[in-house]
Formats: structure tokens, sequence, C-alpha cells
């Protein structure tokens, strides 16, 4: 199997299906939510693993390696945050693209980008939404600036640099420590995004 890319000159821990657009890690202890998020993706042409909290997500992911991993926040024995951070701190997964999907408080997502989350999606979502999100963040679809002044996918998401992310000026320290700082998703205030 040949090594895939998410971003341009930026090879993932992951590799390439055969007649697949990429793998996705899925992470929830909502049986249904986990089924919901697997059927839509699988329809679209993702394979798809599963695992029920953060700790089976770190004890699966050197094994699945995948090209997207999406998380819920509130889990048992490790939450979706603790689980990115620890993501984040193992050389081989700090540049796999992660997106927490849940319904997520102000500060939850604060607390995402300092651990560093590539996206949110908020629950409930528009399946077509998610869709959106993995392909974008497995470096598959290039999404223009939404209305609101952010980059995201639609009304309930948000991307790295968005509307809700940006007014927080925090420190991007989750991916600054595997060097994944990227100007193009923090943007300056009153300037587009560098290209």
């Amino acid at each position: 199997m040949r090594k895939s890319r998410t971003r341009q000159g930026s090879p993932t821990y992951s590799r390439r299906v055969s007649g697949a657009f990429g793998r996705v890690l899925v992470v929830d202890d909502n049986k249904v939510i986990r089924q919901l998020i697997k059927v839509n993706l699988e329809l679209e042409g993702f394979e798809v693993v599963t695992a029920s909290d953060g700790a089976e997500c770190l004890e699966v992911v050197h094994r699945v390696r995948p090209d997207v991993i999406t998380l819920d926040v509130v889990m048992p024995r490790l939450d979706g945050l603790s689980a990115v951070a620890r993501l984040r701190d193992d050389p081989r997964t700090c540049r796999l693209p992660v997106a927490i999907v849940s319904a997520c408080t102000q500060g939850e997502v604060e607390s995402g980008l300092a651990a560093g989350v590539d996206a949110f999606l908020s629950k409930p979502f528009e399946p077509a939404e998610l869709v959106r999100l993995v392909r974008r963040l497995a470096g598959q679809e290039d999404d223009p600036p939404s209305d609101d002044g952010g980059y995201g996918a639609g009304h309930g998401t948000v991307f790295r640099g968005g509307y809700e992310a940006g007014r927080s000026g925090r420190y991007d320290a989750g991916h600054a420590r595997c060097g994944r700082a990227d100007p193009r998703l923090h943007p300056v205030p009153g300037r587009p995004p560098a290209s």
C-alpha cells in the first residue's frame, strides 16, 4: 500500500485503502451516533473503523492508521479532548487531522483548539456537512470562506481560524508541538487566509 497525503507536502501516518477515498476512525461512546457517522461516510466511499472512547482510539490508531479521526468530547475512560492532546504529543500521530463531532460549549471549543483540534461539527449535524468536513480534512475538498467570516463547510462547522475559533486569539499549542502551526489556519483579522 502507498502512503497518502492529507495536505500538500505533509505526509500522513495513514495508508491509502485501494478503492476507498480514505480511512476514518470514528470515536463516539454512543453506538447509534457511531453507526450514523459510519454509514454516511461509507456511502461516500470512505473506509470506516470505530472506537467507543478515547482510550480505545489510542489503542487502535497505530494499527488502523487513519487519514482522519472524528471524536466526541464526553466519553468514558478518556474524553475526546484528552485523546487529542495525546495524539498531538505522539510524533506518529501529531499531524493526523482531527475533528470534534459534539455539542460543544465555547469553552470546549477553546480547549480543543489549544489541544490541536482541526475542526468542530456541532451535533445534531446534517450528513452532508459531516461528509464535507471529512473530505476537507482528508485533503479532498477545499471550501470557500463562509458568510460568517470563517472557513467552515456549513453553519454547524467551525474550522481552525473560523469565526468562533478566530475570536479566541489563543495560541495553537497543540499544533505547535509537532510543527503544524500553519498561517493559512490562523488568518489575520481583516485579511484573507494565505493560499
